[in-house]
C-alpha cells in the first residue's frame, strides 16, 4: 500500500513530466555577440516570462547570427520559422514604410528625444505598422548614436566636412546622407573599414562609441565629433503565426516582459556606451562636442524629400519634431 507522502510524491513528478512535454521554447534571432545589451535584454526578458508561466515558455536566444543575418531572419520570422527577433531598423525600411522616419538623419534632438518619442503614441504606431506584414511589433532598444569619424582633422562645422571620404553602409539613405553634408560617400564592408582608413582609401566612417572602441578604428581615426546624425533604435518582433499561438493571457505576459526587457537594455547599453568612450579618449581620441548642429540639420532637407515620400510620412515626421 502507497502511503500518502508517496502518492503526493508520485503525483508531484508527473505534473512535472507534464509541464516539461507541454514546455514550449521561443526561439529568438540575434546578429549580436553573447552579452551585447540587445541579446542579454532578451535573455532577460526570457527569465521573466519563464517565471511567469512557471516554466512553461521560455526563450532561447541565438546570438552571433547562428540563424542567419538580419535579412535572411526577417523572412523566417514572418513564416514563423523564428519566433522573437531583434533587428535594426535600417532592414525594414522596405517592408514597413513607417520604419523609414526613424532612420532618418537628425530625426530626434538626443537620445532621450528618441525615448519619448517610441515610448509614446507615435511609437505604439509604428510597432502597430509590423502586424500587416505577419509581424507583432513588441519593443523597442537603443543602437546609440552614429556619429562621424575621420584620420584627418576635427571636424567643428558642416564646412569641415567638405572632401573627406567616409564609409557608409550600403544603404541609400546614409549615401545621400554623407553627400548632402558635402563629404563623400564610400559603400563598404564594415570588416574593410580599419584598413581602408589605414592606406588612406578613405578618411574616417561613422558609427556608435562602442562600435568606434571595438572595431579598432579609433586607433587610425583619431578625431571623433559627436553629432549624432543618426539615433535609430532597435526593434524586438515576434512572428504572427507564433503569437497566433499563444492564449491572450500568454500574449500578455510576452507583451509585459518586453517591456520590461527595455528599460534593462537601455541600463546595459548605458554602460558599454561609458566604457567605450573612456577607453578611446584614454587611448588618445579628441571628441569633439561643441558644434553648431543647424547647419547640418538643413542640409537633409532633399533626404527628407526622398525618403518621408507620402502625406501619412510627412506626418509622421512633423509629429516626432513636435514631440517636447
Amino acid at each position: 500500500m502507497f502511503h500518502f507522502k508517496s502518492i503526493a510524491a508520485i503525483a508531484g513528478v508527473a505534473a512535472l513530466l507534464s509541464t516539461a512535454a507541454n514546455a514550449q521554447v521561443l526561439r529568438s534571432s540575434d546578429t549580436h555577440p553573447d552579452g551585447y545589451p540587445t541579446v542579454a535584454a532578451v535573455q532577460y526578458m526570457g527569465d521573466l516570462v519563464s517565471a511567469a508561466t512557471d516554466g512553461r515558455i521560455s526563450i532561447e536566444v541565438f546570438h552571433s547570427a547562428q540563424l542567419g543575418e538580419e535579412a535572411d531572419t526577417i523572412e523566417q520570422t514572418r513564416f514563423g520559422v523564428i519566433d522573437l527577433n531583434r533587428v535594426s531598423l535600417g532592414p525594414f525600411n522596405g517592408l514597413v514604410p513607417e520604419t523609414r522616419i526613424p532612420s532618418l538623419p537628425y530625426i530626434f534632438r538626443s537620445t532621450e528625444h528618441m525615448h519619448r518619442v517610441m515610448d509614446g503614441p507615435i511609437g505604439d504606431e509604428i510597432l502597430a505598422a509590423f502586424e500587416p506584414h505577419d509581424l507583432i511589433g513588441l519593443a523597442f532598444y537603443d543602437g546609440g548614436a552614429r556619429s562621424f569619424y575621420n584620420s584627418q582633422r576635427p571636424i567643428r562645422s558642416i564646412d569641415d566636412l567638405a572632401g573627406l571620404k567616409f564609409r557608409v553602409m550600403q544603404s541609400d539613405v546614409f549615401v545621400d546622407m554623407v553627400n548632402s553634408l558635402g563629404a563623400n560617400a564610400t559603400p563598404m564592408p564594415y570588416g574593410e573599414v580599419y584598413s581602408a582608413i589605414q592606406t588612406g582609401v578613405i578618411d574616417g566612417a561613422e558609427n556608435n562609441p562602442p562600435s568606434y572602441d571595438t572595431s579598432g578604428h579609433a586607433e587610425v581615426a583619431k578625431y571623433y565629433t559627436l553629432d549624432q546624425h543618426l539615433i535609430v533604435p532597435e526593434v524586438l518582433v515576434m512572428s504572427k503565426q507564433s503569437w497566433d499561438a499563444l492564449s491572450p493571457e500568454d500574449q500578455e505576459i510576452i507583451r509585459w516582459a518586453a517591456r520590461q526587457s527595455v528599460h534593462y537594455q537601455r541600463g546595459a547599453w548605458d554602460n558599454q556606451e561609458q566604457a567605450s568612450m573612456a577607453a578611446v579618449i584614454a587611448a588618445g581620441t579628441e571628441v569633439i562636442t561643441e558644434i553648431d548642429k543647424q547647419p547640418f540639420i538643413d542640409a537633409m532637407a532633399p533626404v527628407y524629400e526622398t525618403y518621408a515620400d507620402t502625406p501619412e510620412l510627412r506626418d509622421l515626421v512633423a509629429r516626432i519634431q513636435a514631440t517636447p
